[in-house]
C-alpha cells in the first residue's frame, strides 16, 4: 500500500512516516509540506528520525493525493475539507484526525465519501473511542437524571475548544440518551447563568503547558457522581491509530467511517 503523509514535517507528520515505514504492507510514497516551509525538499525519512527513504518533501498535497493510494493527515478545518475533494478526484482513500470541522466541512467530507473510503475522527486514540463507547452506553443507563459535565484541558498552542474528542464526547452521551447534542449543549458559561437546564451537557476547557490531552465525563446526582478520565501522556497514541485506521480502511467500498467501525464498536 503506497502511503502519503500530508503535512510530514509537523510533530504528527513525522510519526506518521516513521510508523506507516515501519508497518508491514505499507510504504511511503509521498510527502508534503506548505509551499512555505523551510523543510521542503528534504528526505522525509530524514525528518522522522529514521534516515534516508527516498521521498523528498514536496510543496503541492495535490501531488501526494496523485501518488498514494492512500493519505493520511492532521492538519486544520479547511484544508481537510479541500484534501477530500483531492481524494476524491484521484482516487486516493483519506484518513484524518483534524478537529475543529464545521457542518459544512464535514458535509464536504461526507460528499467526497461518496466516491472514495474517508475515515474521519477526532480522536485515533483506540481507548478514547471505548471511551466514547462507555460513555454512550452508561448515559443510556443513567438518564436524566445524572446533569452531565465534560471537561478537557490541552497544552496552550491548541487552537479550538472545545477539543474535537470533547464534542465526541458529548455526542456519544447525547446519543445515549436519544437526544441532539446542538440541542441540549452548553458550550461555556460565564457570569449569571441562572439554573442548570435539565437534560443539558455542559462542557469546560482549559488551556495550559505542554497537556498533550485530558477529558473527563462526570454523571451527577443527588448524593453521587461517577466520573470517568482518560489522559494522553503520548501523542503517538494519535500516529498508531490512524495507521491502523489506514490498514482497515484500505480494502472498504466508498464511505465516511469513524474509528467505531475500525474498532466494531457502537459509536455515536
Amino acid at each position: 500500500m503506497k502511503v502519503g503523509i500530508v503535512g510530514a514535517g509537523g510533530r504528527m507528520g513525522r510519526l506518521l512516516v516513521q510508523l506507516a515505514h515501519e508497518a508491514e504492507g505499507m510504504t511511503v510514497a509521498a510527502a508534503s509540506e506548505l509551499p512555505d516551509s523551510p523543510l521542503l525538499h528534504r528526505d522525509a525519512g530524514d525528518l522522522a528520525g529514521i534516515g534516508p527513504i527516498g521521498v523528498v518533501v514536496g510543496d503541492s498535497a495535490e501531488a501526494v493525493f496523485k501518488a498514494a493510494d492512500i493519505v493520511i493527515e492532521f492538519s486544520v478545518p479547511q484544508a481537510t475539507a479541500d484534501h477530500a475533494a483531492l481524494a476524491a478526484k484521484h482516487g486516493a482513500s483519506f484518513v484524518t484526525g483534524t478537529t475543529g470541522l464545521d457542518p459544512a466541512q464535514e458535509a464536504a467530507l461526507a460528499e467526497a465519501g461518496k466516491t472514495v473510503p474517508i475515515l474521519y475522527a477526532p480522536n485515533m486514540s483506540v481507548a478514547v473511542n471505548l471511551f466514547m463507547s462507555l460513555v454512550q452506553q452508561v448515559a443510556g443507563v443513567l438518564g436524566p437524571d445524572y446533569d452531565i459535565e465534560i471537561l478537557e484541558m490541552h497544552h496552550k498552542y491548541k487552537i479550538d475548544a472545545p477539543s474535537g474528542t470533547a464534542v465526541g464526547l458529548g455526542k456519544a452521551a447525547a446519543k445515549g440518551r436519544g437526544v441532539n447534542l446542538d440541542d441540549v449543549a452548553i458550550w461555556s458559561r460565564e457570569g449569571e447563568t441562572g439554573v442548570r437546564p435539565d437534560g443539558a451537557i455542559g462542557f469546560a476547557a482549559l488551556r495550559g503547558a505542554d497537556v498533550v490531552g485530558e477529558h473527563t465525563v462526570m454523571f451527577a446526582s443527588a448524593g453521587e457522581r461517577m466520573e470517568f478520565t482518560h489522559r494522553c501522556t503520548d501523542r503517538s497514541l494519535f500516529a498508531r491509530g490512524a495507521i491502523r485506521g489506514a490498514q482497515w480502511i484500505s480494502d472498504k467500498p466508498p464511505g465516511l467511517y469513524a474509528m467505531a467501525d475500525v474498532l466494531g464498536i457502537e459509536g455515536a
